[in-house]
């Protein structure tokens, strides 16, 4: 229980606002990942070492300007954690890491090769219209070079981020656009406009401004191995949690 100027707040109390604010799923779902990893990690002997948590602790208190052990005791207490909590927390995190990169380390660079086609990218440009016959006239206008695709988007997008940034998208992959419009957008000549292309959301008009090779940075590669450890802790919980609900069926009496 934790005091706070004569009010208290009660594990209860946690519990009812995680439900009340539909976290309580999401929360749950960590706890049992956290269980899972802890217990197969404990089955392949991975571990973390007093040293490897010194250090993580030591690069976080530099990212937090931590200098003084006063600061960091301060920001404990600002936290509401002990040092133990703190120190359970860099472990269960290190833990998760090294286990991720135990299973899947050596998948990385064999998925990369084999999925080298949806890590390409492109440095997209988009205008959306719901009026088709706006869409078409707009098209030509940029064909014939009556406006730029940057004066077009702030004038006319529909989405107020994407007008404010005069109709930039940002940097994606291949497998982040939709299979329809991929098709045209990575074929397409540089600086050109694509479309009108109609989805459900309205119609689209495109221009790319740079391709960008598949690499497997650092970056690229941390992606792809959390997105592999995760999408086991998914199935592997689903299958724990599958057989204990049979197996408890089969321990009903009849």
């Amino acid at each position: 229980m934790i005091n706070l100027s004569r009010a208290s707040i009660e594990p209860n109390d946690v519990l009812a606002l995680l439900k009340t604010d539909i976290q309580f799923k999401e929360v749950s779902q960590r706890i049992l990942h956290k269980k899972l990893i802890e217990k197969v990690a404990r089955e392949r002997g991975v571990s973390v070492t007093p040293e490897e948590i010194e250090a993580e602790a030591n690069r976080q208190r530099c990212e937090k300007r931590l200098q003084r052990a006063s600061d960091t005791l301060a920001w404990l207490a600002d936290q509401m954690m002990t040092a133990d909590d703190w120190e359970a927390g860099i472990r269960a995190r290190l833990l998760g890491k090294k286990l991720a990169d135990y299973l899947f380390a050596k998948e990385v660079e064999k998925f990369f090769a084999q999925n080298k086609l949806d890590f390409e990218q492109v440095l997209l440009y988009q205008i959306l219209l719901r009026d088709e016959r706006l869409a078409r006239e707009l098209y030509y206008e940029l064909e014939n070079q009556e406006i730029s695709f940057y004066q077009a988007a702030r004038l006319y997008d529909i989405d107020e981020r994407r007008r404010l940034q005069c109709g930039y998208e940002g940097k994606l992959c291949r497998w982040a656009v939709k299979p329809a419009i991929a098709a045209a957008v990575f074929t397409a000549p540089l600086g050109e406009p694509i479309g009108p292309l109609r989805t459900e959301q309205g119609y689209h008009l495109l221009m790319v401004e740079e391709f960008i090779p598949a690499q497997l940075t650092p970056e690229r590669y941390q992606e792809i191995l959390n997105r592999m450890f995760n999408q086991w802790l998914d199935s592997e919980l689903n299958y724990h949690l599958s057989n204990e609900s049979l197996n408890s069926q089969r321990a009903v009496p009849v």
